[in-house]
């Protein structure tokens, strides 16, 4: 049998490990692995990919990035990308392990309802696939925020500072909340709760009058402008794939100038940016990750394909590709309130 692997999109901390581990259990079951380079583009064209053998996959799991390569490719601009990858994976493989976010699932859910032989594996350091607990990278990015606000307490403190610290997360708010609730941030602005200027001028004010003489934001890259008394440009940068590249709005530096503007407060910005994709994987990533490739394979030997292996309390089960193509996982609020209770 030979099994196509790709990993599409952003590149986030873990990719490897999942490699690794639908490459490894295949090779051991004497299937071909084919690495398909550069996401869907190694399909849309010439088919560009390679043999995996034993010695590509040793010592991978340890590192960031995809050593497949990775690129975010629009398959619809100019028309015909998908039926091209059709082609591709009917002529040139037997099945093919899609492992990337949203947009991948999208094209993967596609693919398989024209009959494609397509599993996907659920990676977004954005943590917004619907249907899962857990996307390869979400960990690894929200430790970075974590230790980052570690550092900046210090010096936030010794300078009576406001620290705005933005993060990815695209229009969620997981990276912000849960990397701002690990390290300590006493405010943390999301897309899914808004909170207006006014209510973050009177966080700062409320703290100082408490003695609390410093202050550290993370603000989620996807928050309105408009709420924070922003106005939304008309044309915004894309990432090649139609997606709007939402860190170039400025989030962090447009709050940090308001509070300083409004209420003379000495604000400081940190923009995490692509900090959060690189390094090495988490424990936590790299085992769920291998978990995740592992299921991923079991799914392609069973013929069980239009699926994607999911974690669901503590366990990897099987969920539709069209369920996690279907929306997007927002922040809840029961998480956005306890991040409250530290404000």
């Amino acid at each position: 049998m030979r099994i196509g692997i790709l990993t599409a999109g952003g590149d986030a901390p873990g990719l490897n490990a999942a490699i690794r581990a639908a490459g490894e259990l295949a090779l051991r079951d004497g299937h071909e692995v084919i690495g398909v380079q550069n996401g869907w583009a190694g399909l849309a064209h010439e088919f560009t990919a390679s043999a995996l053998q034993d010695k590509d996959l040793r010592g991978i799991i340890s590192q960031g990035g995809t050593v497949l390569g990775t690129e975010r490719y629009d398959l619809d601009n100019p028309v015909g990308g998908r039926d091209r990858v059709l082609e591709s994976i009917g002529t040139n493989l037997d099945a093919l392990i899609a492992i990337g976010g949203d947009g991948t699932q999208r094209i993967s859910s596609w693919l398989a309802d024209r009959g494609a032989p397509v599993v996907g594996v659920p990676k977004t350091l954005d943590n917004d696939l619907l249907a899962t607990d857990y996307c390869i990278g979400f960990d690894t990015a929200i430790s970075i925020v974590a230790e980052s606000l570690d550092r900046l307490y210090t010096t936030a403190a010794s300078h009576h500072r406001v620290m705005v610290v933005e993060t990815m997360g695209r229009s969620t708010g997981w990276v912000a909340a849960l990397g701002g609730l690990a390290g300590g941030a006493d405010l943390v602005v999301v897309p899914e709760f808004p909170m207006t200027m006014s209510e973050i001028i009177e966080h700062v004010n409320h703290r100082r009058s408490n003695g609390l003489m410093f202050s550290i934001i993370a603000i989620a890259e996807g928050v309105h402008l408009s709420t924070i008394g922003g106005t939304e440009a008309t044309q915004l940068s894309t990432e090649g794939i139609g997606g709007v590249r939402l860190a170039t709005r400025g989030v962090g530096n447009f709050l940090a100038n308001k509070l300083e503007e409004m209420a003379g407060f000495e604000v400081r910005t940190t923009v995490l940016g692509h900090l959060q994709r690189g390094g090495a994987p988490t424990a936590y990533d790299r085992i769920w990750a291998t978990r995740v490739g592992a299921g991923a394979y079991q799914a392609v030997i069973d013929g069980k394909f239009g699926t994607i292996p999911v974690v669901r309390n503590n366990e990897v089960v099987l969920a539709p590709l069209s369920e996690v193509a279907g929306g997007q996982r927002k922040l809840p609020r029961d998480i956005y309130e306890l991040c409250s209770i530290f404000f």
